[in-house]
């Protein structure tokens, strides 16, 4: 049986976040799912995998509820599960900037797919990997600048330190799945930056729409689950991630950078 992996976000205002933790775990539950969805007062964030009813009762089930009936998916597929039970988790925000940040009130300017080679093909504009270092080392866009963060949060510091001083640069920044490019966005509008470009649907989302022969995509995708990461057809690769450091290998079976001898293989 082919599995289906959806990912999905929203920025939405919440309240109930809380209330909907229950039902919705169970009924992911009963659907056989597994995965993990974040919930928070700001909206609500995951990734989960399943037969293809399955998926559909879930995807189904949160577009019922009329905030979140436009929800948006990118799908993948994998011959397994790449998640060993289902997670709901209650958070005070689903992608941890720790900085004031509200993409339902402003943000950068979507970029389809389909537009993007041009917009980074522009020598004038600064394009800018969101993810961690260790997501860039595995394959990112040529001429990206890699802002050697280990975490989302480090984000802002790198906004403060090296970009303060370039405001009005046109600036196109990208992520997985596009939420945490939205709300870098974000952040950089609050800032004061003039224009602001980003990835609609993220790397999954240009990877499905673009042919490998005209795309600017260089290497293999990081994912967080069973998988560790897919390649441009969005399949699973094969390799082995250090769980320390998070160094990725293709053949590797001890860590080189930290010589943890712990290291997991992808289920490729």
């Amino acid at each position: 049986m082919t599995i289906v992996i959806s990912a999905f976000y929203k920025f939405e205002h919440l309240p109930d976040y809380q209330d909907l933790r229950r039902k919705l775990r169970e009924y992911c539950e009963a659907a056989e799912i597994r995965g993990s969805i974040l919930l928070a007062e700001e909206g609500i964030n995951g990734t989960i995998a399943g037969s293809r009813e399955g998926i559909n009762k879930v995807i189904a089930y949160l577009r019922s509820d009329t905030r979140l009936s436009d929800l948006e998916t990118k799908e993948s597929f994998a011959d397994y599960i790449p998640f060993k039970r289902m997670k709901v988790r209650l958070k005070k925000e689903i992608v941890t900037l720790k900085a004031p940040a509200d993409p339902r009130a402003v943000v950068g300017t979507y970029v389809d797919p389909d537009e993007w080679n041009r917009l980074i093909s522009d020598p004038e504009v600064l394009v800018i990997d969101t993810r961690n270092d260790y997501e860039y080392k595995m394959g990112t866009f040529k001429n990206a600048v890699n802002p050697h963060t280990e975490s989302f949060g480090e984000f802002t510091e790198y906004v403060q330190d090296r970009l303060a001083d370039h405001k009005d640069k046109k600036i196109a920044m990208f992520c997985t799945g596009g939420i945490r490019c939205e709300k870098a966005t974000s952040y950089l509008k609050q800032q004061g930056f003039d224009e602001v470009y980003h990835l609609q649907g993220g790397i999954l989302r240009y990877l499905a729409a673009t042919p490998q022969d005209t795309s600017l995509w260089d290497g293999d995708c990081f994912v967080f689950d069973e998988r560790i990461g897919v390649n441009h057809d969005l399949a699973p690769i094969e390799g082995y991630l250090c769980p320390q450091c998070q160094t990725f290998y293709h053949d590797q079976d001890v860590c080189l950078t930290c010589e943890s001898e712990e290291i997991t293989q992808s289920e490729a």
